[in-house]
C-alpha cells in the first residue's frame, strides 16, 4: 500500500484574505482587554477607561515598492502613513509608532537614515512619537514593518461590521489616482531600461505621482463629521481598491450594496493619465488601490447634513444581503461587484 502524501495548498489558492481567515479561524481572545482582534483596520484594546488602537503593516522591496523610482524618504513617509490611515479608519487618533527594519548589505547607513527621515517627517506631520522598534539583516533587500498605536473614545470607535441596510455609502477625496501614478512610474522605468540615457517624462503628472509616492492619511475627515454631528456607522480605508473595500464592509456587516458609477469621484488629472494608457478610469477607481481615502457609511437621516460637504461624496447605499452587491450605471444597468484589487497572494489561472 502506497503512503498517502500530505496535501500542500498553494498560497495563491487562498489569496491574502483567505489565508488570514484560515490562520485566525476560531481564534478566541482570552484577555478581557481585547475588544476587537483580527478582522478590522486595527485591533481595539480597552484598559479601564482608555481605548487603544493598534495597527501593523509590512512593506517588502519588489512586492510593495520598487526602489528604481521610489525615493527612500518618501518610502519611509508612506510606510508610516498607511498605518496611520488604519487608525483613522477606526475613527481614532494615532499617537505612537514603532519601526522594524530588515536591511541587506547593499544599503548604506545614509540610505537607511533617509528612510528614517521620512518616518520622522510623518511622525511630526501627524503628531506621533516614535517610541521604539528593531533592526536586523536581510538577504533579500529592504523590509519595513510599522506598528502604530492610537486612541479613541470607546463610543467613537467605528468598525466594519456595524453598517445597516439603508445606510448611505460615502467616500472622501478621489479614487484611482495612486494607480495612475504607478502606471506612469512603471512606464518611465521601462523606458529608461530600454534607453538608459533617456530622461523620465513626468511633466504634468505631479498630482498622481504624489498620490502614489507620498499619500496622506485623511485625519481631517472624522473631525469634519464630528463638527456636523455625523457619526459613521461603519468605516474602512481604501488601500486595496474601492470594490474590495466595499465588499469587506458588506461581508462584515452581512449586507448587500449598490454603487452608482457616475458618483464615484475621479480627478481630471487621473482621468487624463489613464486615458493615455487605454484604461477605463472607473476600473482603476474600483481596483487600483493605495488611495488611502476613507470609505464609510452613515444613516439615511444624515443625508441633509452630509450631502454638501466638500470632499465627501455620496456614492451608493447599503441594502439587505438578499438584494446582492452591484454597480449601477445611470441607465440602470446593474453589474455584480467583484474584488479585483491588490492581493499579496494573487490567484493563478490553471
Amino acid at each position: 500500500m502506497s503512503e498517502q502524501k500530505n496535501q500542500v495548498t498553494p498560497l495563491s489558492e487562498l489569496g491574502e484574505f483567505g489565508l488570514i481567515h484560515r490562520l485566525t479561524l476560531n481564534l478566541s481572545p482570552g484577555q478581557p482587554s481585547t475588544v476587537k482582534g483580527v478582522g478590522d483596520d486595527a485591533a481595539v484594546l480597552r484598559f479601564g477607561e482608555h481605548t487603544v488602537l493598534v495597527s501593523k503593516d509590512l512593506l517588502v522591496e519588489n512586492v510593495h515598492f520598487d526602489l528604481s523610482y521610489y525615493p527612500l524618504r518618501h518610502l519611509g513617509y508612506k510606510a508610516a502613513v498607511v498605518n496611520i490611515s488604519d487608525i483613522v479608519a477606526m475613527n481614532g487618533r494615532a499617537t505612537h509608532l514603532l519601526v522594524g527594519l530588515a536591511v541587506s548589505s547593499k544599503f548604506s547607513v545614509e540610505a537607511i537614515e533617509e528612510v528614517f527621515a521620512g518616518i520622522r517627517l510623518a511622525c511630526e506631520r501627524y503628531e506621533l512619537d516614535l517610541v521604539g522598534g528593531d533592526t536586523t539583516s536581510s538577504t533579500s533587500g529592504l523590509m519595513i514593518s510599522i506598528t502604530v498605536i492610537g486612541q479613541a473614545r470607546a463610543e467613537d470607535v467605528t468598525y466594519r461590521h456595524t453598517a445597516s441596510a439603508g445606510d448611505l455609502i460615502c467616500v472622501s477625496g478621489d479614487l484611482g489616482s495612486a494607480y495612475a501614478g504607478l502606471l506612469v512610474l512603471e512606464r518611465e522605468k521601462h523606458a529608461f531600461r530600454s534607453a538608459p540615457g533617456i530622461q523620465p517624462d513626468l511633466e504634468g503628472f505631479d498630482y498622481i505621482l504624489e498620490r502614489q509616492l507620498k499619500p496622506e492619511a485623511r485625519t481631517e475627515v472624522p473631525d469634519i463629521l464630528r463638527q456636523i454631528g455625523v457619526r459613521p456607522s461603519a468605516m474602512i480605508d481604501v488601500s486595496d481598491g474601492l470594490s474590495s473595500e466595499i465588499l469587506h464592509l458588506c461581508e462584515a456587516s452581512g449586507l448587500g450594496c449598490t454603487l452608482y458609477t457616475d458618483r464615484i469621484p475621479l480627478d481630471p488629472a487621473t482621468v487624463s493619465a489613464l486615458e493615455d494608457f487605454g484604461i477605463d478610469p472607473l476600473t482603476a477607481a474600483l481596483n487600483g488601490g493605495e488611495d488611502y481615502e476613507l470609505l464609510f457609511t452613515v444613516p439615511l437621516k444624515d443625508y441633509d447634513r452630509i450631502r454638501d460637504i466638500q470632499g465627501i461624496h455620496l456614492i451608493g447605499h447599503m441594502s439587505p444581503a438578499s438584494e446582492g452587491r452591484f454597480l449601477q450605471s445611470p441607465q440602470g444597468t446593474r453589474i455584480p461587484l467583484t474584488a479585483q484589487g491588490w492581493d499579496a497572494y494573487p490567484h493563478t489561472t490553471p
